[in-house]
């Protein structure tokens, strides 16, 4: 399976690795407490909007807004020029090129951004969580779905004091970087429902029933 650099989109539908899943890692007490402290905040962040900045291999950013819902929902809307619109209805996520005239879909299970979307974050089970990394403001986890081969890796950056998810690198079967920071990220209640949805904009079997 092979993405262009926009249907790549956030790096949502990564594509397969290689190499089988890894085998868990042995956590000693300090790690396993910050991947503790992640699942917590993680659990209650059940709405959030904010904005963000992806920055590819090669260096190149775009921006957009943010918008979260667990479990499963997420919209990322991108700025102009891109033409992008990446929407998660809690099964399938939808990948919208306007400029390209393009539309995919692909099931959120097999996407690293189910990690955290999920209604439940088990970070302990069927997650093989291979690095824990402390930084001078906060921390990293990296992580991937222990239970598909298809699934990418993640690493999932939080900042202390307070406790905040800051961004995401994914990488995919290539080994490049697609790189998501976070700004101004905050909880939202009530956000419209119609945000998640995203229906295939193309005409359906064109041509049909014409004499």
């Amino acid at each position: 399976m092979t993405f262009t650099r926009r249907s790549l989109a956030l790096a949502l539908a990564a594509a397969p690795f290689a190499t089988p899943a890894f085998a868990q890692v042995g956590l000693s007490a300090a790690d396993q407490a910050l991947v503790n402290r992640a699942v917590v905040y993680l659990e209650g962040l059940s709405e959030a909007k904010g904005r963000f900045v992806q920055t590819d291999h090669r260096g190149r950013s775009t921006t957009g807004a943010l918008y979260m819902k667990r479990p499963g929902k997420a919209r990322f809307a991108y700025d102009p020029p891109s033409g992008l619109l990446v929407v998660s209805d809690g099964g399938v996520v939808s990948v919208q090129d306007k400029r390209l005239k393009t539309f995919d879909q692909y099931p959120l299970g097999a996407t690293p951004l189910s990690l955290f979307l999920a209604k439940t974050i088990r970070l302990d089970r069927g997650v093989a969580i291979t690095r824990v990394q402390r930084l001078a403001d906060g921390f990293t986890i990296t992580a991937r779905d222990g239970k598909k081969e298809t699934a990418g890796q993640i690493s999932l950056s939080f900042t202390d004091n307070p406790l905040a998810l800051a961004g995401w690198t994914v990488i995919d079967a290539q080994g490049r970087p697609t790189r998501v920071q976070l700004q101004g990220l905050e909880r939202a209640a009530g956000l419209d429902r119609s945000l998640f949805v995203l229906k295939d904009p193309r005409p359906k079997n064109p041509g049909r029933g014409k004499t």
